[in-house]
């Protein structure tokens, strides 16, 4: 089974759809996941009757806890589970009570970082984990710092795989940069703005895609400070599409000024498209450079160098080995080796 108890839209909940499509054809899956959420409401778009992903729907509600546990129970009986695969942390505990007396493999992955588990309680759930998944080795030390362990719980990296990108690049005749995610806090987009101010002072024209919907509750806040914004007329906000390719083809430049991310899909989505990449220095962007990626990193929050870095990749002062980061993308993120470690640990 894999669990996601989320019933909202974002990299979470589509890399356990594409995690689930991805085991289909070695596992019977069952997938679990909030009733009335994303992955609910568009199961049918993702999957075909003739797949074997059986969808089930829990409430995962506080109020309902009791009942959640009894209903999680029911389905692990009723389906003969014998791992499960739990996308996160939240709500962790009903799977645990519904977990006692059974010898079921859980296995929990993880994609952000996590803060610590204090309390005896939760060392009572969290050393109940079998395996737990990182998807970078910026994930895999937090997991090690912060989470109890039980004697049998062990740790190991799997990286997310790619969709290998052969696109053929649409020269728009404008400087075209890009940003694709959730419109969030931190996540860049104001970052990014601020940044293509000094392409405006050095009177050179461009367009910014804003690819992504907006996170619940941030909205507001981020409208009024694009509106404030002078140059606004050459920031666009797309919302959220399937149909990231059309922007990746149109790109020159990926700006992901990030505060934080576990293994950013949409910059290893960039890197494949063979965009000019830059970022700041945190979390798992430097053991990207470790592996061997081509890309710009930037001193964390310094909003200046940023600026400074852009220019320098506009005006082509820095030197970029796309074809080098698309080869690292087909052999390192491949589909094959992701599915491979799965079937390792799964019983």
């Amino acid at each position: 089974a894999i669990f996601c108890p989320s019933g909202n839209f974002g990299g979470m909940e589509l890399d356990t759809v594409k995690l689930a499509q991805k085991l289909n054809p070695y596992c019977n899956i069952v997938l679990v996941t909030k009733k009335g959420g994303f992955i609910e409401q568009n199961f049918d778009k993702y999957f075909s009757k003739d797949d074997s992903v059986v969808l089930e729907s829990l409430g995962f509600r506080s109020l309902s806890f009791l009942n959640t546990i009894i209903q999680t129970k029911k389905l692990l009986k009723k389906y003969d589970i014998k791992n499960i695969i739990y996308f996160g942390t939240s709500k962790l505990k009903v799977v645990y009570f519904a977990l006692l007396g059974t010898n079921i493999n859980l296995i929990a992955r993880h994609g952000t970082t996590r803060r610590e588990k204090k309390g005896f309680f939760n060392k009572l759930v969290y050393s109940r984990i079998d395996y737990h998944i990182a998807i970078c080795k910026h994930l895999l030390n937090n997991i090690k710092k912060i989470f109890p362990f039980g004697i049998q719980t062990k740790t190991t990296l799997i990286y997310t795989s790619m969709k290998f990108r052969n696109l053929t690049k649409r020269n728009s005749g404008k400087l075209t940069i890009l940003h694709t995610g959730r419109i969030a806090r931190g996540k860049g987009q104001v970052d990014a703005i601020r940044a293509c101010e000094i392409l405006v002072e050095n009177s050179i024209d461009f367009e910014l895609f804003l690819v992504g919907g907006y996170e619940d509750g941030y909205e507001e806040e981020f409208t009024k400070f694009y509106n404030n914004v002078e140059y606004k007329d050459k920031i666009k906000l797309i919302g959220f599409t399937n149909e990231i390719d059309i922007y990746l083809q149109r790109a020159d430049i990926f700006l992901f000024p990030s505060y934080g991310e576990g293994l950013s899909n949409s910059f290893l989505e960039a890197l494949s498209a063979e965009l000019k990449c830059i970022a700041y220095d945190n979390t798992s962007f430097p053991e990207l450079k470790e592996l061997g990626f081509d890309f710009v990193l930037v001193e964390n929050k310094d909003i200046n160098k940023l600026k400074e870095e852009l220019l320098k990749v506009v005006r082509d002062e820095v030197f970029f080995d796309l074809k080098k980061n698309k080869k690292i993308i087909e052999t390192l993120f491949s589909q094959e080796n992701e599915i491979k470690k799965y079937l390792e640990i799964l019983k």
